[in-house]
């Protein structure tokens, strides 16, 4: 099914349908739904929301108003991370991984596996990779457009930010394929066939495997993400076996979904916006204001969660201690409160305080190699590409946390004289 299809077959009975009606729980939900019109009723009609309970769990809560996501974000004082932070692990009551990997641990352990995790991914330190990433992308690119069609998400979009985040990690060259693959098993699904098992398995397969590598960095570290996991310590201890692998987890899963689908996006929404493609090509927007904006668009994560640790109220609302909150960044990046003409793809925008990759303490490592990742793309389409236009069907991703698509088959018309720039 295609993404027009889906908004053709949802977007007609959306403001007929009661509030109660809408499974936020089911990926269908993402593939039926006009989403963009469901997330400004529940702004204008009930910015928080008891979402009744499913066959995958409890009630929850839904938070679709900018300013109420934000407070969330920063109140690590009553709302906790370490009980899960997506849907899937929030409806199961607990996380595994809760205290070890980063994304759901809290307080001063969080804190000292941050600071310890940061040293990999400042600006100077990801120079070199910064360096890669332009020049893997000219390649990717520079091949499609000489063949003069392909399928930008596969072809090219897939392969950049998981050569990135391997190459940080210092995943060998032929594991890639293998750790790809597992990463779109492990949180998603181009159709409703991979089973909760199936995503099960290729999250293990993927724990598996950071195992053994970590194994074999402590006896013999060198310059990656791994090594730095596995021979650091924190208050003169060494990080566990279950915080080395599970950051590694998290660092591949997040290193390589929102990048990879917001570029995807950012190439679709190019197609349908002419005016939007003609301000970058001329030089009229920015990449640096592209990049915000396709980030704001495309809103790959399109929810986060929390526990509340105690009661507390949220815009009048009494959320009870132990409740679940979800904080839903698709419906805050289109907040009329916040953003002039949310529904508009505007390269030029300005402020762009989107919240893409998160706010607060568990802002996202990765913002700044994304951004990276995310203009190199734009930059490289911008100087060999002369035109682009749709030549087939899409495939969205099946998820109720990511959005975006699998396959995107694309013709080019080459700029001849950006090809030979790159010769």
């Amino acid at each position: 099914m295609t993404s027009a299809t889906a908004t053709a077959l949802g977007g007609a009975d959306v403001e007929g349908r009661e509030l109660d009606s809408f499974d936020l729980t089911d990926p269908l939900t993402y593939q039926t739904t006009d989403v963009h019109a469901m997330w400004r009723r529940f702004r204008a009609e009930r910015p928080v929301h008891r979402h009744p309970a499913t066959a995958a769990g409890p009630e929850f809560w839904v938070l679709s108003k900018y300013d109420d996501i934000m407070k969330l974000y920063k109140d690590d004082d009553n709302f906790t991370s370490e009980r899960g932070n997506l849907l899937v692990t929030l409806l199961h009551g607990s996380d595994s991984a809760a205290g070890k990997m980063l994304a759901v641990t809290d307080g001063p352990r969080h804190a000292a596996i941050r600071k310890l995790m940061l040293k990999s991914f400042s600006p100077r330190a990801l120079q070199h990779i910064s360096e890669q990433v332009v020049q893997r992308t000219r390649t990717l690119l520079k091949n499609a457009v000489e063949r003069g069609e392909a399928d930008f998400a596969r072809d090219v979009a897939e392969h950049i930010p998981i050569a990135t985040i391997c190459d940080l990690l210092g995943v060998p060259e032929s594991d890639r394929g293998f750790l790809l693959g597992l990463n779109k098993q492990a949180l998603s699904s181009s159709t409703a066939d991979t089973t909760a098992e199936d995503s099960w398995l290729a999250r293990n397969e993927i724990l598996l495997y950071f195992g053994e590598l970590a194994e074999e960095r402590r006896r013999n570290p060198v310059d990656d993400v791994i090594s730095v996991l596995a021979t650091g310590r924190i208050d003169g201890k060494p990080l566990d076996e279950d915080e080395v692998v599970l950051n590694c987890y998290s660092l591949i899963l997040g290193g390589d979904e929102t990048s990879r689908l917001s570029m995807i996006g950012g190439v679709q929404a190019l197609m349908r916006h002419p005016e939007q493609w003609n301000a970058l090509k001329q030089g009229r927007a920015t990449v640096e204001s592209a990049v915000e904006e396709v980030l704001r668009w495309t809103t790959p994560g399109m929810h986060f969660g929390r526990r509340a640790l105690r009661d507390v109220e949220v815009a009048g609302q009494r959320i009870a201690a132990g409740d679940i909150v979800t904080l839903w960044n698709t419906s805050a990046n289109r907040d009329e409160d916040i953003f002039d003409a949310p529904e508009t793809f505007d390269l030029a925008r300005t402020p762009n305080k989107h919240v893409s990759f998160g706010y607060g303490p568990h802002f996202c490592l990765g913002a700044f190699l994304g951004r990276v990742e995310i203009n190199a793309m734009l930059d490289a389409v911008r100087t060999v590409v002369d035109h682009i236009e749709p030549n087939g069907p899409v495939e969205p991703v099946f998820s109720n946390f990511l959005s975006g698509l699998e396959s995107l088959p694309v013709r080019f018309e080459a700029d001849r004289e950006g090809l030979a720039r790159w010769s």
